[in-house]
């Protein structure tokens, strides 16, 4: 729309005074402009209603014929901007968190501690209370061990779900809890979920549970894994 509209207007410009459009024509861009799906497509929850009901309100406005100052246009303005900055502040720490999931390394910067480091971590954070630190170093510590026992490979970059799923592969009978404790970790880490004891306690038993248990290789293909020779 705006695209057309410049080029309608250079091939005006010279032999024609710029136009104002009346109030009806305002109002019909502004409607058709802040349809665009790329503006609602990025406002989450309770912000796509508010965006709805002021396209509903646009819409609503009658074009008058009187000759007083048209404030419908200025204020259509206004309002979008907010509109879009709400959007734009809501939506960044979402797409920033989701990134950090999908790049980050579940230990994080420090890799370099074993299993027994991560749980003696996790203990302590438990003893203060912290328990979203808590939950994030049993899960670790379930993850290294599993490394240190040569059931996975060690690998920079694996998230909470690919290690979930490579152990629910060799830990049949521990596949849902291995699912649970990924998405408790990923709730906890990238979303700031306000993890509980119960979480703790969860994850700290899983842990315990996949030390006790044999891993089964068998039909299970050799990547990701450190098959015994």
């Amino acid at each position: 729309m705006r695209a057309a509209a410049i080029d309608a207007f250079s091939s005006q410009s010279l032999v024609e005074p710029p136009v104002t459009p009346d109030r009806d024509e305002a109002r019909r861009w502004a409607v058709e402009e802040l349809s665009n799906p790329r503006y609602p497509d990025a406002t989450p929850g309770w912000l796509e209603q508010l965006w709805r009901d002021f396209l509903d309100w646009l819409s609503s406005l009658e074009g008058g014929s009187g000759t007083g100052p048209n404030l419908a246009v200025p204020l259509m303005v206004v309002l979008a901007l907010v509109i879009i900055i709400a959007a734009i502040v809501f939506v960044r720490p979402r797409l920033n968190a989701r990134r950090a999931k999908e790049s980050g390394d579940l230990y994080g910067d420090d890799n370099t501690v074993d299993a027994e480091g991560y749980r003696a971590r996790a203990a302590s954070a438990a003893d203060g209370g912290n328990w979203p630190a808590a939950v994030v170093d049993q899960f670790r510590a379930l993850v290294r061990s599993a490394e240190e026992r040569d059931i996975i490979d060690a690998r920079a970059g694996r998230t909470a779900d690919e290690a979930a799923a490579q152990l629910g592969g060799v830990f049949g009978a521990a596949q849902a809890k291995l699912i649970a404790a990924a998405g408790i970790f990923d709730a906890v880490r990238y979303g700031d979920h306000p993890a509980t004891r119960v979480d703790y306690e969860s994850v700290r038993q899983l842990d315990t549970e996949l030390l006790g248990l044999k891993p089964d290789f068998a039909g299970q293909a050799h990547a990701g894994f450190a098959v015994p020779r």
